[in-house]
């Protein structure tokens, strides 16, 4: 197993994100976006380090690309797209969604251009969550539930598997996934984490099929191979990392966000890079995130 100390941890900005979350990189602008949650934020990061932020009216739990152009985003109860940043968000509630004691949080888009959410419960205590699939911005579909606190999602780069991370069940999802129909099979558990603070939060999935997890509450990221082995480690100098995207001209840099809500004051002087956006090289390519086909009938070319 390799192990990466966090002397070998930049940092990319010093945000002091509340809440930091679902980091995305986009290939084309060669800009990282991302979300401060608790502090209702829309963040950008450019190539020349450049970094801006624009409010939003409400807490967003994450955000994807759209092929046309611009943003969707998902808030706690339907989606909104986003023209520009700083502008007015257009709301929408999909038919199909049916929220009870839940509420959206995080998600990504597979490579037809689907955008999968997963929902949580408000009060993090039960298995109310579901998947839901979109189908382009005015339809969704619950595909599996029984989840606390969904978090990351991601795909093998042979689409034959979708991976699917609850944080208070200290769990990462495994499901045989059928890329042409959208549809999931199969459902086991691809690694259980043992009992402690935090767990696994947001994940991504490197092009040698590699699942990279942040750990919530114990500093660090897992990397983890196809049958659930642990194989890498990076141990970071926050303690609540809170998502993983990697980014860069060769998709080679590996973004973390991080948090610090819930530090008290001590803990923030332990801390000093706690809600920093934050970079490492481990020596391993990410995949290029697809972007959301949010019309029916735009195709499914939706890469970059």
């Amino acid at each position: 197993m390799r192990r990466l100390s966090r002397g070998s941890v930049d940092v990319a900005h010093p945000c002091s994100n509340l809440l930091g979350e679902s980091p995305l990189w986009c290939p084309v602008e060669q800009v990282l976006w991302w979300l401060d949650i608790g502090n209702p934020t829309l963040w950008r990061l450019d190539r020349n380090g450049t970094v801006d932020n624009w409010r939003l009216p409400k807490p967003a739990g994450c955000l994807t690309l759209l092929r046309e152009g611009g943003l969707a985003l998902a808030f706690r109860s339907g989606l909104a797209t986003l023209d520009t940043p700083g502008g007015t968000p257009q709301w929408r509630v999909p038919d199909g969604l049916a929220l009870g004691e839940d509420r959206f949080n995080d998600g990504k888009c597979d490579r037809a251009g689907r955008f999968w959410v997963g929902t949580m419960d408000r009060r993090m205590r039960d298995p109310v969550g579901a998947l839901y699939r979109f189908d382009g911005i005015g339809r969704c579909t619950r595909m599996a539930s029984g989840f606390v606190l969904s978090n990351g999602v991601g795909w093998s780069p042979d689409d034959r598997t979708l991976y699917f991370a609850d944080t208070a069940l200290l769990r990462i999802h495994a499901f045989d996934y059928d890329l042409a129909g959208g549809s999931l099979a199969r459902p086991r558990t691809l690694h259980q984490f043992a009992p402690g603070p935090g767990g696994p939060d947001g994940l991504t999935v490197d092009q040698d099929g590699g699942i990279w997890v942040a750990l919530f509450g114990r500093g660090c990221l897992h990397r983890y191979d196809p049958h659930g082995r642990l194989d890498y480690v990076i141990e970071l100098p926050v303690s609540q990392p809170t998502s993983v995207m990697f980014g860069g001209d060769s998709l080679d840099i590996l973004y973390v966000t991080s948090a610090t809500v819930g530090l008290d004051a001590a803990a923030l002087a332990r801390e000093p890079l706690a809600g920093s956006l934050l970079t490492v090289r481990p020596g391993i390519r990410g995949l290029s995130e697809p972007r959301f086909v949010s019309t029916p009938g735009q195709g499914s070319d939706s890469h970059g």
